[in-house]
């Protein structure tokens, strides 16, 4: 992949894990109000049909959403799901631009509500909601 494949502002995603590891490269891109998740799409990220896997949106949604409420709390607590909901409206194919647009609805002391935009190639493929526990950081 070249830096041509991949939209201005988006750098490569800092934070690693092993469920995402296989679907690397993974790109972030910070606004003042979330953290966006993009990536090019291919093979390992579909399904057997071809289209992108919709465990793929459930688990990046999940995680958009969640590094965007901590960013609503300047990275201070740390958040773990307590639900999740995705809706699917459309589908996606190898080569698209993939990007997860996160949104905080609301940020308390012990939970944060965000709901996230899911678009190929510019257009709305899914929707995601999600509750996030707050979990006060360790040291």
């Amino acid at each position: 992949m070249t830096d041509t494949d991949v939209p201005g502002g988006f750098e490569p995603l800092s934070r690693k894990s092993p469920l995402t590891e296989p679907w690397e490269p993974l790109y972030a891109k910070k606004t003042d109000k979330a953290v966006i998740i993009g990536l090019r799409l291919a093979k390992p990220h579909t399904n057997g049909r071809g289209l992108i896997h919709g465990g793929l949106i459930a688990a990046l949604s999940d995680n958009a959403m969640g590094y965007s409420c901590a960013q609503a709390t300047n990275w201070t607590t740390s958040f773990v799901t307590v639900s999740l909901s995705v809706d699917f409206v459309g589908s996606a194919e190898i080569g698209q631009w993939l990007a997860i647009e996160s949104d905080v609805i609301k940020t308390g002391k012990t939970i944060c509500f965000a709901q996230s935009l899911i678009k190929a190639d510019d257009v709305v493929i899914a929707r995601a909601s999600g509750t996030f526990r707050v979990v006060q950081k360790k040291g």
